[in-house]
């Protein structure tokens, strides 16, 4: 080994790499446990409207101590577990700040038999008062599907919208198959019966209905009201050429 020039610069040069690893190890456990950089001050920003102060509070303590030893990943996970908490984004600011901004979740619809969807079409949990839940559409179909019912719920109601009633449910049955429901005036909605997608996607279905809307299922409404009965009615478009109709009350 002594006689061999190659063997010995490699011995060296690993011994060397070894070394310099342990005094970068020494060096950054020294740091993390310096108290010449104490972590000063936690700054929370971000438009809250639901989450509770005090959850915050509560999921932020303890993350005091050292600036570079904070550990921000268990930090981040404190704060996602708080209730409407969509987001955290977290960066130290030298030489003493960490600084935090919370994204909330901003309700969209109902989902199923409990919970919400939010804007970006991913379910999550919160308590909501039956009026403000209320007031949000429903939305119903099979498990993962939510995004893909946020998308065409937006969708639905651009092609609805020259009808001027509210898109209040959409709902995607286990054969994939689309119903809507606006909500008209009292005793006065509208069920609309799409069915899947196919050679003919269900947007183009709709907007043919929309377009014969007034000269047909449009005048009847008035009609029904001005006998007295419940004009609740329901549109089937599964139909290459056209679409049947059901209005409840309504006869001739």
């Amino acid at each position: 080994m002594w006689d061999n020039p190659r063997l010995l610069n490699l011995t060296a040069s690993a011994l060397f790499g070894l070394a310099t690893v342990l005094f970068a190890y020494a060096g950054l456990q020294m740091l993390l446990r310096s108290p010449l950089f104490p972590l000063k001050e936690i700054v929370v920003r971000g438009d809250m409207k639901h989450a509770d102060a005090a959850e915050i509070e509560a999921a932020v303590d303890g993350a005091g101590g050292n600036f570079f030893a904070t550990d921000l990943a268990a930090l981040r996970a404190r704060l996602e577990q708080v209730t409407w908490v969509r987001r955290v984004d977290l960066r130290r600011v030298w030489p003493d700040r960490i600084e935090l901004t919370l994204e909330e979740h901003v309700a969209f619809a109902r989902w199923g038999g409990g919970g919400l969807v939010n804007t970006f079409g991913e379910p999550f949990l919160v308590p909501v008062d039956d009026t403000a839940a209320a007031a949000l559409p429903l939305f119903a179909g099979p498990a993962g599907s939510e995004g893909e019912l946020t998308k065409r719920y937006r969708r639905f109601a651009e092609l609805l919208a020259p009808l001027g009633e509210n898109l209040d449910r959409v709902v995607l049955t286990p054969r994939y198959a689309w119903q809507l429901r606006l909500a008209g005036a009292r005793a006065n909605s509208l069920a609309i019966e799409l069915g899947r997608d196919g050679a003919e996607p269900v947007d183009q279905r709709l907007e043919r209905f929309v377009v014969a809307y007034p000269e047909s299922l449009g005048r009847l409404p008035q009609r029904a009201a001005s006998a007295g009965v419940d004009s609740a009615r329901h549109v089937d478009l599964r139909y290459p050429n056209g679409f049947a109709l059901r209005v409840a009350g309504w006869k001739g």
